[in-house]
């Protein structure tokens, strides 16, 4: 039986790329998506192409009730998660801190923080060993902007990545003695749709110079830190944030 990966946001940008990487190195994957139904299953097939197993199923990781129906939906379908990166996350368009209101503010949190929390926390309840499982890993997804703030961009989205990053640790040492193993990946410029999102599609560009290797960075460049995190080869790492930026 083949392990199974949970990965969220997965169809478009880094998640397509973990749960197509992460297909071919031996799991069955869920890619979750919350609107993009085409898209996921798109990824869904190209797996299917390449001689693995995945299914796209939806849920808002943000809504409580929907996470615990996906991960029901996979132990149905898959089996229990073995690993899971919390890829979902979202931005709302450019501005400064004085011209945010609470709504943005609360979407931001409830998408990036919010459903990572409890993404973690079903996974923990199947994985760990304390409950009966077999152990696992968590592999979150941060943003080098918890360091550097994004001002004038997306402060709320910073600060939100900055929770992610203690989360990890946080949670790595809550459940090291338990069989888990949870990290993070902390990209820099990304080519990925995001940015679209942001109002600015070609973000990458205009900030690429100020990257000491001067390009940004490609979403498989990323998944592959992903891959290794969970992988046996990463078996004493825990509660580690790993930058994956350029060197910026």
């Amino acid at each position: 039986m083949l392990p199974v990966l949970m990965v969220t946001g997965a169809s478009r940008g880094i998640g397509a790329a973990v749960a197509r990487l992460g297909a071919a190195a031996g799991y069955a994957v869920c890619v979750n998506y919350r609107r993009d139904r085409t898209a996921a299953e798109r990824v869904v097939a190209d797996i299917a192409r390449a001689g693995g197993r995945a299914v796209a199923l939806q849920a808002d990781v943000s809504v409580e009730a929907e996470v615990v129906a996906l991960f029901q939906a996979v132990d149905a379908t898959l089996g229990p998660v073995d690993a899971l990166v919390n890829n979902a996350g979202i931005l709302a368009p450019q501005a400064r801190v004085e011209a945010m209101d609470a709504a943005r503010l609360e979407r931001i949190l409830a998408v990036n923080v919010t459903g990572s929390f409890l993404c973690a926390r079903e996974a923990v309840r199947r994985m760990s060993t304390r409950h009966g499982g077999r152990g696992g890993a968590i592999v979150n997804l941060s943003s080098r902007a918890a360091r550097l703030g994004a001002a004038g961009e997306y402060v709320d989205y910073a600060a939100a990545k900055a929770a992610v990053d203690t989360l990890t640790v946080g949670l790595a040492r809550e459940v090291a003695a338990e069989g888990i193993r949870v990290n993070a990946v902390s990209p820099g410029v990304i080519y990925t749709d995001i940015h679209a999102s942001g109002g600015e599609p070609g973000r990458v560009e205009r900030v690429k110079e100020s990257v000491p290797m001067k390009r940004g960075g490609q979403p498989e460049e990323v998944a592959r830190a992903v891959l290794w995190l969970l992988s046996k080869e990463a078996s004493y790492t825990t509660g580690t944030i790993l930058d994956v930026s350029g060197g910026r």
